[in-house]
């Protein structure tokens, strides 16, 4: 039954954990995952991580057209690197679906940071230097946008 739970109701397997470590009923703790989701951590954070690197590397394409191949093929592979490891995180642990759309906004800043820090980074005989005002205060991207392994910006 515990099992069962984890692969069908996250969040209620959670709370089940959760209780049965507060009573110390050790014959209804699921040791396999619990385990499992210890040694990686809070699977909110990682996603939200995975997201800020994903949505950078899709601003720096969307905001820096003139980056010289070299620089863009790496933010392809980054944009594709990181948008598989938000997806594997969403099919392993179903409640991170609901969680999406909070942690793009939750990353947004941060990806939006890290953007404009490239931008003025930028040689200036490859790369025009980019203005933080180019870089949108809200996401541009849409949730379908940001997780489909298709398309990427322009």
């Amino acid at each position: 039954m515990i099992n069962n739970l984890y692969d069908t109701d996250y969040a209620q397997w959670t709370r089940s954990q959760i209780e049965a470590l507060k009573a110390q009923d050790l014959k209804n703790i699921d040791f396999e995952h619990l385990i499992e989701n210890l040694e990686m951590g809070d699977p909110k954070e990682t996603v939200e991580s995975n997201l800020i690197i994903l949505i950078a590397h899709l601003l720096k394409l969307a905001v820096q057209k003139d980056a010289p191949d070299w620089m863009t093929n790496s933010w392809y592979n980054s944009i594709d690197e990181h948008r598989k490891r938000v997806l594997k995180s969403q099919r392993k642990y179903k409640p991170i679906k609901k969680y999406l759309p909070t942690a793009i906004e939750n990353a947004y800043p941060d990806a939006r940071d890290l953007a404009i820090k490239e931008g003025k980074r930028a040689d200036g005989r490859k790369v025009i230097k980019r203005d933080e005002s180019e870089y949108p205060e809200k996401c541009p991207f849409t949730f379908e946008q940001i997780l489909d392994e298709t398309w990427y910006p322009n």
